[in-house]
């Protein structure tokens, strides 16, 4: 078995992320497809992810290949967040998500106030709706009661410490079946549309082998994992991730890191990864790093884990990350037209520390389009940008 130490593994996946070395801007849908989808349940944080991962690109860029372009796609992914994957491969997650349906679905149904029946049929009317269209959500939940009857935008949903109507909990669903994702805003309002009309292809790909697909690319980014840890990263039952790893067996080797054993893919087991050291970076909240970085108590030192955490899990607080591991936290502070961004380390930086920290601020401004300025501080950590 081969041993590997933290700094390798933590050198190897800053590496996979563009972190240690950004890539062009032309790479912006590789980069998406290398780190398995970017988190955008909060847009701009998506736009500070890429950003930071690649040479000269800004939001307008991102929003360019989004809504013009259109070489990435937004709709639901991981988890049932919002995600941005590359447009070529979404018949692929999709396929993945439709296979993991969740084992007490009936039951959680019932407790939104739903039937499996009705669900199904404001699926298939969204898909209807939908159907050579691009709707805001207001459009579409009264085209949805058209079709199928009021009792669809019936507001008996709890969510959100509130109520939502019955065919808003069904959207993840309808993107998991192929039939929405996002379109462009409309005057500030967000639009859904048909993901094979506005992508112009789809290919569709068998849900096993997707599922092989995406565990592969998670270990080949995020490795060593374990089945534990896909199964968390992806939303997935842990006997499920585990019978997926046990088919996948003859492609993985085990390695053993510092006393914990993990799973990498054979063919990248042997490869020689050169440690780097001092690298120092700020990522925004729910960066997919963050995400999809295990195990946790190696990535957030206990030492500062309740400051990191208390917000919620890990991704809720914008960080700061030293050799791979969580070591500060930052935040925006808008002062007119120009971004403060303040830096709050756990730490002492070295010299190439703090240059590195201001050079991500500078690139943060650039990203956002205005002016930015840096300064070591105490962080008012808040959950939102």
């Amino acid at each position: 078995m081969r041993s590997l130490t933290w700094q390798e593994v933590w050198s190897r996946r800053l590496a996979r992320h563009a972190l240690v070395a950004p890539r062009p801007k032309e790479d912006m849908g590789e980069v998406v497809r290398a780190v398995c989808g970017v988190h955008a349940q909060m847009l701009p944080a998506a736009e500070l992810s890429l950003g930071l991962r690649l040479v000269g690109a800004t939001r307008q860029d991102v929003q360019a290949a989004l809504w013009k372009r259109r070489s990435l796609v937004k709709t639901y992914g991981l988890r049932g967040t919002i995600h941005l994957f590359p447009s070529d491969e979404l018949p692929m997650w999709v396929a993945a998500f439709r296979a993991n349906r969740r084992p007490d679905e009936a039951r959680w149904l019932a407790q939104m106030g739903l039937e499996m029946a009705q669900k199904e049929a404001i699926i298939t009317a969204i898909g209807g709706a939908l159907d050579g269209r691009c709707l805001t959500r207001e459009e579409l939940g009264l085209e949805v009661a058209r079709r199928v009857g009021s009792w669809a935008t019936d507001a008996v949903s709890p969510a959100f410490g509130g109520q939502w109507p019955r065919w808003l909990i069904t959207l993840g669903a309808a993107a998991n079946a192929g039939l929405l994702c996002f379109g462009p805003n409309q005057k500030g309002k967000v639009t859904f549309t048909r993901p094979d009309q506005w992508l112009g292809s789809w290919k569709e790909v068998e849900s096993a082998t997707a599922l092989k697909m995406i565990f592969r690319r998670f270990l080949s980014t995020y490795g060593p994992a374990t089945s534990q840890d896909f199964a968390q990263w992806f939303g997935m039952p842990p006997r499920t991730a585990l019978a997926l790893m046990r088919e996948l067996a003859d492609e993985l080797e085990e390695v053993e890191v510092e006393g914990h054993h993990a799973w990498l893919l054979a063919s990248e087991a042997e490869a020689s990864w050169a440690p780097v050291s001092d690298v120092a970076r700020l990522l925004p909240h729910f960066d997919c790093y963050l995400i999809g970085c295990f195990p946790r108590d190696r990535l957030v030192p206990s030492a500062w884990a309740k400051r990191v955490l208390k917000q919620g899990g890990i991704g809720n607080l914008p960080v700061v990350v030293v050799d791979g591991v969580v070591a500060g936290l930052w935040q925006q502070r808008r002062s007119g037209r120009r971004v403060e961004i303040v830096v709050e380390a756990f730490q002492p930086l070295s010299g190439d520390q703090h240059q590195q920290l201001e050079a991500a601020a500078r690139r943060i401004g650039e990203i956002v389009e205005t002016e930015s300025v840096f300064s070591l501080g105490t962080v008012d950590a808040r959950p939102h940008l």
